[in-house]
């Protein structure tokens, strides 16, 4: 049988790009090709912190004119990016502003009010979400208080927001509207208590479709400006990146963990049903949709962003460091160093993080990293604790592992997995690291007819062809 290409899309908080995905339906084997890559960041604007989303588009353009020129024969496209940011469309359909960044600080002023009229309780018995103040439900409670939500028609999150700008086609991909916290985790659907109780209009809010739908073919601006031909569609996938990263999870069962590990780390585990228990709540996990609607059960524990802010202020220092040589020093740096919460609210925000992680590590009573690779060191060691914890803590609410699969950039960092699998005393496996791209064209595979159709099927496909590396507790 002849091989398939597809397009994915894969944008994250500090970079995005375009790939393609040659699928071999006779081998099961899938090559990604890089055809683009893009810087990506939020910054001030406005007095908000914004990202450049029309920037992004005219990349995702170019890599798309990349692809048409170089695989020809591509059938479809797949978006995903982050979760909970979106952008405001006026009653003609056009974007009223960049969209505001999730790391910026508007929401501070309005969790009590939203709590005020539905209580953390009555909001987790609805939609099974961990408590993170910058949630889609936060964000536009603020939004509501913006000059602009007079002149809102639609509220789009950004994967749905660039499909629309190649489709026209104006939807919801279900995986990322779990995590906006106004979906019903037990209908799949919008809350009509909680929309009715937030005064959100229904109206505002795109229908909801399900991963692997065809989205629409490209408009023929599209297709002129970037050489693609009419007959290209964009095909829903898991839109939230973390989605499509768990579908290339090289799971031998059902009882593993994961953790998607890139700018943030989520780590949890794939489940049937949500669980929605006081526990499950106080010990703040989430359940969000995956896809062929399973849950993603899990929570957003601090991530790589720490590093890379890390290296960005000492850059700005005047200071280039070497990532590999720094982790190659944090290696021979002795265990039991300092360790900090990486889920700090504090650490969130950009700007000077050696300097909040010294502060952090103080504040806890420790003696503070001193050096580049003794922050790193401290950083590798908090991941792998939050990891090793968080994962620990899922098992007991809802069953126990056997391995622990590490996909996306962290994967890479075998410090990081063997201290994971040190401390969590479960073995690791690392990759592969382009979980999110493998994830984001297996879905668009199986529904053009080139790849199996259960999860499983694509998951054995992936440990025979995929490069891992397995980490075992010491």
């Amino acid at each position: 049988m002849a091989a398939r290409v597809f397009g994915a899309i894969d944008i994250g908080a500090s970079g995005g790009r375009v790939m393609a995905g040659v699928v071999d339906p006779s081998s099961g084997r899938t090559q990604l090709h890089t055809l683009h890559r893009f810087a990506n960041g939020a910054a001030m604007q406005g007095g908000h912190l914004r990202w450049n989303l029309t920037g992004l588009f005219a990349e995702v353009m170019t890599g798309l004119t990349a692809l048409a020129a170089q695989f020809p024969e591509v059938e479809s496209i797949g978006i995903d990016t982050w979760a909970v940011d979106y952008g405001l469309l006026d009653a003609h359909g056009r974007l009223l502003a960049e969209p505001i960044s999730y790391r910026d600080s508007r929401t501070d002023s309005v969790i009590e009010r939203v709590h005020d009229r539905i209580t953390p309780d009555q909001l987790y018995a609805v939609n099974g979400l961990q408590y993170l103040p910058f949630n889609t439900l936060y964000q536009l409670e603020a939004e509501k208080r913006s000059p602009l939500w007079d002149k809102t028609a639609h509220v789009v999150l950004l994967p749905d927001l660039l499909a629309y700008w190649l489709t026209g086609q104006l939807r919801t991909e279900a995986t990322n509207a779990s995590t906006t916290g106004l979906l019903d985790v037990s209908t799949g659907d919008w809350s009509a208590a909680l929309l009715e109780l937030l005064d959100l209009p229904p109206q505002l809010l795109p229908e909801i479709d399900q991963p692997g739908e065809v989205r629409g073919r490209l408009l023929p601006r599209v297709s002129r400006a970037t050489g693609l031909a009419d007959r290209v569609v964009v095909t829903t996938v898991g839109s939230h990146d973390t989605a499509s990263a768990v579908v290339a999870v090289p799971a031998t069962s059902r009882r593993f963990g994961y953790v998607s590990s890139g700018t943030w780390s989520l780590a949890g585990l794939e489940l049937d049903k949500p669980v929605l228990t006081a526990e499950s709540q106080h010990a703040n996990f989430t359940n969000e949709g995956g896809v062929d609607g399973r849950v993603r059960y899990l929570r957003n524990v601090g991530g790589l962003w720490l590093l890379q802010e890390s290296l960005r202020t000492w850059a700005d220092e005047g200071t280039n460091h070497d990532l590999a040589s720094l982790l190659t020093e944090a290696e021979t740096l002795p265990s039991g160093g300092p360790t900090i919460d990486v889920d700090d609210p504090e650490l969130i925000p950009p700007g000077r993080m050696p300097q909040r992680i010294a502060a952090a590590v103080t504040h806890k009573g420790g003696t503070p990293p001193t050096g580049p690779a003794a922050t790193v060191r401290c950083i590798l060691d908090s991941l792998a604790a939050a990891y090793a914890s968080t994962l620990g803590r899922a098992s007991e609410l809802a069953h126990g592992i056997d391995v622990i699969h590490i996909v996306g950039g962290g994967s890479q960092n075998a410090l990081l997995c063997q201290l994971t699998a040190d401390l969590s005393g479960t073995p690791v496996t690392g990759g592969p690291v382009e979980a999110t791209a493998l994830g984001n064209v297996l879905v668009q595979a199986r529904t053009h007819g080139a790849a199996p159709d259960s999860l499983e099927e694509l998951r054995a496909a992936l440990r025979e062809t995929q490069e891992v590396r397995v980490y075992v507790p010491s």
